[in-house]
């Protein structure tokens, strides 16, 4: 199976060779279903900063609809997929960690965007249940750039999401 990156190349490079190429041709073209192309022709269409929620729960799928609805491109990731590879494949312009769920312990995530030479720059952002200091100050040192708990006001969601991704564009 082709991955996003190399076919979104792939799709793109029979588009210039062939500006008139229709996707039911490019998706015969490259042995993928019709619905695959749509979507990644969509996504390259899409110009919309990209959000890119990582964790499973009410909590995110409703942060998730108050992105959606400031016209944010939304991607939620479920807890167990790599983080690295999401980011890798979705590009996102902010990261949204719902430190829940237990392969995100200790705010490794954040690291490993800090110490990455590719990503380092990506913008993260901590949903979380724990408001003790002692888990502020942990998130702090690992990099993120902002910690927000329980419960979630979707107006302060947006302000902040809103002033990250503004601090990241100047």
């Amino acid at each position: 199976m082709v991955n996003n990156k190399n076919l979104d190349c792939e799709i793109l490079r029979l588009i210039e060779e062939q500006p008139e190429i229709s996707e039911r041709d490019i998706a015969s073209s490259l042995s993928v279903p019709e619905e695959l192309i749509k979507i990644r022709i969509a996504n390259l269409n899409d110009t919309r900063q990209k959000i890119l929620i990582m964790g499973d729960g009410n909590i995110t799928c409703n942060i998730k609809a108050t992105l959606e609805a400031e016209n944010y491109n939304v991607v939620k990731i479920p807890g167990g997929f790599s983080a690295l590879e999401a980011v890798k494949t979705e590009k996102p312009d902010l990261v949204l960690l719902d430190t829940g769920l237990a392969d995100l312990e200790d705010f490794k995530i954040c690291k490993q965007l800090r110490t990455s030479s590719r990503y380092w720059w990506i913008p993260v952002m901590v949903l979380s249940e724990r408001g003790e200091v002692e888990n502020r100050v942990k998130a702090f040192e690992s990099g993120v750039d902002d910690y927000v708990t329980t419960p979630f006001n979707p107006v302060e969601i947006r302000a902040r999401v809103r002033m990250i991704l503004k601090r990241t564009q100047i």
